[in-house]
This record gives structure tokens, sequence and C-alpha cells, in this order.
């Protein structure tokens, strides 16, 4: 496994470069790097830009119709990515439930959903925690009862995120009702626009809207629906879990805010009058953090070439868990370095056609939200509990 960037990989790099440069609308590069709330119509509109260009699913096999980089250049790709001020792409479609779909789907249900999903005809969200079942999925329950050729859902989801911006949803239903409860689950495509599916939002600490609670009263929904066996779907969703928890080391974003908050360093003062990019111990901790993202980056290359060698394991969980703790502690740097400009939190500045002065630098207005956001990460995708169990029993064999 080549760990190093060769020629064709900076060949590569600079390729990415050009491309964005000439094909990433002009407002959405300014509203991303000023770190603005970006829209479902933005992140649209860059996935089918790099859809036509035949870059949106770059692990993807070429008989599914993606590029099968290798995981450097995947990597390459993402970190580039997140550095120009592309706007962040949801990770369902390419990450978790496409790959699920041309693995296990048959090749009517590949027909129907994969190039649409591919090509973003198609927009996504999951449906797995419930209230009371979240880190505990084997816990779920919502039932999906056989009735000729559909099956009636019940029950309810929760924490869904872009719920309401979806036009499909990847579940976890019940489908059978003794026995182990990880024997009893299957996977269901749900139209979200189906009668019977409501939504209800939920406003998370930084004011945003992007979780939801779901509701399914008689929800049908045809048997065709169904990836693989009826009750093998606990296989298929620990499949999925392991893209997601990779997907959410947050490495590519990290990479970026370690440059805005050394661009932040550069125009603030430290305690003493000098620029905080100049203090020990501030200096100090942003590179101990950046050796330690540095070790995430090349760990994440090893689980991406074990994911493509077969031999995927649990590092996801690794990945998780220390990306976690990385874009955690970040966010706590950034809110440092902006200081007592940091305070202020003018929710309707971080929206596009706000136009009164910020209070204090442009850049100060993004860190409190930022800081508020990263919490949700500790939770999502899996506990930061149960990811470090997931560890010590089946890596560390404890």
């Amino acid at each position: 496994m080549n760990l190093t960037n060769d020629a064709d990989e900076e060949a590569f790099r600079q390729e990415i470069r050009a491309f964005i440069a000439a094909n990433l609308p002009e407002d959405i590069r300014v509203r991303t790097k000023a770190g603005l709330r970006t829209s479902k119509d933005d992140s649209q509109r860059w996935h089918k830009i790099l859809a036509a260009k035949g870059w949106i699913a770059p692990a993807w096999p070429k008989e599914a119709g993606g590029c099968a980089w290798e995981p450097a250049r995947t990597y390459i790709f993402e970190e580039e990515m997140a550095m120009a001020g592309c706007p962040p792409l949801s990770p369902f479609p390419i990450k978790m439930v496409g790959p699920v779909i041309y693995t296990f789907g048959t090749d009517a249900q590949k027909a129907k959903w994969l190039d649409a999903t591919r090509d973003g005809d198609m927009v996504w969200c999951q449906g797995y925690s419930e209230p009371g079942a979240g880190s505990d999925l084997a816990n779920l329950q919502t039932r999906a009862v056989k009735d000729g050729d559909d099956y009636i859902v019940n029950g309810g989801k929760i924490w869904t995120s872009y719920g309401h911006q979806a036009d499909w949803m990847f579940a976890l239903v019940r489908t059978r009702f003794d026995g182990k409860a990880q024997e009893g689950i299957s996977v269901l495509l749900i139209d979200m626009h189906a009668p019977g599916v409501s939504h209800r939002p939920i406003i998370t600490i930084d004011g945003s809207h992007i979780l939801n609670e779901i509701r399914f009263d008689d929800v049908r929904v045809p048997q065709f629906n169904r990836i693989g066996e009826e009750n093998k779907g606990w296989t298929y969703a620990k499949f999925l879990l392991g893209n997601e928890r990779a997907s959410i080391a947050f490495i590519p974003q990290s990479t970026h805010l370690i440059s805005r908050i050394k661009e932040i360093a550069g125009a603030e003062r430290s305690g003493d009058g000098g620029l905080l990019a100049d203090d020990p111990a501030f200096r100090a901790r942003l590179a101990s953090l950046e050796i330690e993202l540095d070790a995430l980056r090349i760990t994440n290359e090893r689980v991406l070439f074990d994911v493509k060698s077969g031999s995927a394991g649990n590092g996801g969980a690794i990945l998780k868990s220390k990306g976690t703790f990385i874009s955690q502690a970040l966010s706590e740097v950034a809110m440092e370095a902006v200081q007592h400009y940091g305070l202020p939190w003018v929710m309707e500045a971080l929206y596009p056609g706000w136009n009164l002065p910020p209070i204090g630098p442009d850049y100060a207005k993004t860190a409190t939200p930022h800081y508020m956001r990263q919490r949700a990460n500790t939770i999502e995708g899996g506990s930061e509990e149960v990811q470090k169990n997931v560890i010590a029993k089946q890596v560390l064999g404890l």
C-alpha cells in the first residue's frame, strides 16, 4: 500500500483544482468559504456538476457508473473540494444507500434507483434511529407487516437529517417479531411522499433545521422496495454503518478548518499584544491537533485500502471516534481564536440576504454555531461510548 503522493497523484490534484476553479459557481464558493449556511439547491447544483463530469461517485465500481478510484485519489478529491470552498455533499446517496443498492440490490432495483441516485435526481435520508433505539439500534420497533405484494409500515424515526427535503428514505424496519432482535430486521426504501408519511422539525442548538422526527401511519411500501433478503437487514445495516462512520471522520473539513484558524490567528492579538499566531501556547495546541489529524489521515487511507481489499474490519469506529475528537477540539480552538467576538450570535447573519454589518470581524460570526453543531458529532453515527466498546472488543480483543 502506497501512503505517499506520487507524481500522478499530484497531477490529479492539479486537475481537480483546475476543474473546481472553472466550474464551481461563484455564489456558492463565496458562501461556503465564508462559512455561511448552504442550501439544498447549492448542494444539488454542485452534485449535478460533478455528476456531469463523471466525478460524483469516486469509490463506486465502473459498472455502477463510478470512478473506481484508489483510496488515495478519493481522499485527494475530497480534500481539494473542502479546501476550495465546495458545498458539502450529502453522504446518503453516494456513500451510504448507493453502495447498498449496487452490492445487494437486484438488477431491477439497480435500474430503478441507482442512476438517479448517482446523478442527483433523488434526494435521500436515512431512517435508522428511533425514540427508543439509537445506539441500541437492534431495539428498533418500526413495524412492516406484509399485505399482499406490499408491506404496511407503522412507527417512527428520529434525528433524521434532511428528512423534510428527501424524496426517499432507506429505512430499517422490523419484519419479524420473535427470536433474536438482530435477526428480524429488513431494509426498505420508502417514498417520502407516500400517504401516511409525516415529519416534525427538530431545531438544534445551533438554530438550524436539519433534523426531523418522521412518522409512518399505515404507509404502503411495495415488497419490491426491500433490499436483500427479509430479516437479513442487520447485515446490510452494518455494511452501511461502516461507510457512514468513515465518512464522519471529517478529515477534509478539519483540514480546511485548520487553514481557517491559521488565517484568524494571523489577524487576532494574544494577551501580550502580539499576534495570536506567534503565541507559543496557541501554536503548540494547534500543532498538536494538526499532527493528530495527519495520523488520522494515514489511518483513513489504511481503512479505505482494507475496504477495497474486502477486509473492512472495524476501522470505521476508530475513524469516527478520533475524527470526532479532533473536529470538536478544532472548533474549540476556533472559538478561542475569535475570542470575545464569538459571544454575539446573530443567526440571520449565516444566511444569504443578511446585509447588516457584522459584530466584529466577518470570520467570527461562524465560530459559535460551528462549535455548537460539533457537539452532535459525539452521538451521530453511533455514540462515542459505543464506538469505544467496539474498538475495545473487536479491535483490541479486550
